[in-house]
């Protein structure tokens, strides 16, 4: 009977999972697909309680405790600015997780093990252990504590390459010999040290690509715990988790117009890379005031905001949202639009703008908005740097051409709202910023779209 429930348990949390996933495909379902899958989560628990092999349930409640308040912790004070960092702590610490299962299940039966198992258990912690690395390393690159640009070195993709061949090496010799202990360890080592390796030369613009493919990682370290375990449901919510991650990794490139191979290996951002640009921009950047871009959001017909990252880490979203809502009292159509990469994980605007009550009606995905500038009096671009430069559609030696971007410069005026004249995170300089009807408008972004409010409510 035991049994039957802990089965029964499995599948309706694996089943509650697939429907969870599928709610996540669309904003309108997407708060009903976290609930189902909040459920199945609970049931998985449920049934792992119910095994027999369970002697004593003292450190297993502890972890839960321990566990659940801190899921807590982070679910109520971390910030949705910060949503980026917390995920990747959550890949770290499932992927960490993962793999100490797996090397505790080496250590317990002293490496005793039949190929199929080894074969399972050795991927489960090489996965586990660089993926935990790698998404410390992104969470240091998304937090600021790490230099966001890539961190290269020469040979680097040699090394790399070599290193992560030889700890593969380590792996099937394992299958072969699974008694070999300090083999075993040897690799998790190197295993982690390629994790490091891996995230360094990736630029803080390619992170939502990064973050796709560690959640993917992480999905397929818990899938091969899975087998380890003879687990059903670990089995099923890692494949789901590993092979989604990664799809949504190749859109994200698609949506780029670049390789998952040059992201991992491209150093995107790197003055290296950064050597098709064309040589210094001509012309200066022009510096509008905020009273008359006021004027120009007052009498305008149809504005579009374009928000990138600077709007996350300025906290801004919901000064957009009480822009938006003046001009709209005032007879402007106001619309959003969204590029797919823009911020730093996958939908990270999306989530910003819900978060200020933004009615998703309301956000324009890339291919939806293009058409609308020409009929556009006013584009506001919040903080983006790459996805609105016409460099990725104009220049064929710029290291980002080729991939799709907003193209705000077709409006009939741009407002740029960012804090100085740098670059940006990828280090390219944006011609954008150049042109005659664009107009940069310097500042703290909260506090300038604030002040625009208030000016466009006494124009």
């Amino acid at each position: 009977m035991q049994t039957y429930f802990i089965e029964i348990s499995y599948l309706l949390a694996s089943v509650l999972f697939i429907l969870g996933l599928k709610g996540l495909s669309h904003p309108e379902t997407a708060k009903r697909g976290m609930h189902l899958a909040e459920f199945g989560m609970l049931m998985a628990i449920i049934g792992t309680l119910m095994h027999h092999e369970i002697i004593t349930y003292t450190w297993i409640i502890t972890g839960l405790v321990i566990g659940s308040l801190a899921g807590l912790a982070m679910g109520v004070w971390v910030p949705m600015t910060a949503m980026p960092q917390r995920t990747a702590l959550s890949h770290a610490f499932g992927a960490f997780a993962a793999a100490l299962v797996g090397i505790s299940e080496y250590y317990r039966l002293g490496g005793h093990l039949d190929k199929i198992t080894m074969g399972a258990l050795g991927f489960e912690v090489m996965l586990g252990a660089l993926t935990t690395t790698g998404s410390l390393l992104a969470f240091a690159k998304l937090q600021g504590m790490v230099r966001g640009t890539p961190l290269t070195f020469k040979g680097q993709n040699v090394f790399n390459m070599l290193l992560l061949a030889t700890t593969i090496g380590i792996f099937i010799y394992l299958i072969v010999v699974p008694g070999s202990m300090p083999l075993f360890f040897v690799m998790v080592g190197l295993a982690l040290v390629f994790g490091l390796l891996l995230v360094m030369p990736i630029g803080a613009a390619d992170m939502p690509v990064v973050m796709s493919l560690l959640n993917s990682y992480a999905g397929l370290a818990s899938a091969a715990t899975g087998f380890v375990l003879s687990n059903n449901v670990l089995i099923i919510a890692g494949t789901l988790d590993g092979f989604s991650g990664f799809i949504l990794s190749v859109l994200m490139c698609r949506a780029m117009n670049r390789s998952i191979t040059n992201v991992l290996f491209g150093a995107f951002g790197s003055a290296a890379a950064a050597t098709g640009q064309i040589e210094g921009q001509h012309g200066t950047m022009r510096e509008v005031n905020l009273d008359d871009v006021a004027v120009q959001l007052a009498y305008a017909k149809q504005v579009v905001f374009v928000p990138g990252y600077g709007m996350a880490t300025a906290q801004a979203q919901h000064a957009v949202k009480g822009l938006a809502d003046t001009l709209e009292k005032r007879g402007v159509t106001v619309k959003y639009g969204i590029h797919p990469v823009a911020g730093r994980m996958p939908g990270h605007m999306n989530v910003l703008l819900a978060e200020a009550n933004v009615p998703y009606s309301s956000l324009y995905e890339l291919e939806q908005i293009n058409p609308e500038f020409p009929a556009t009096d006013v584009a506001i671009v919040i903080g983006a740097n790459d996805v609105v430069n016409p460099d990725a559609r104009d220049n064929p030696s710029s290291p980002i051409a080729g991939m799709p971007i907003i193209e705000v410069d077709h409006a009939k005026s741009v407002v740029v709202l960012k804090r100085g004249q740098g670059k940006g995170f990828s280090g390219l300089e944006n011609p954008l910023f150049f042109k005659d009807v664009t107009g940069m408008l310097y500042g703290d972004a909260k506090e300038s779209l604030t002040r625009l409010m208030q000016a466009v409510q006494q124009a």
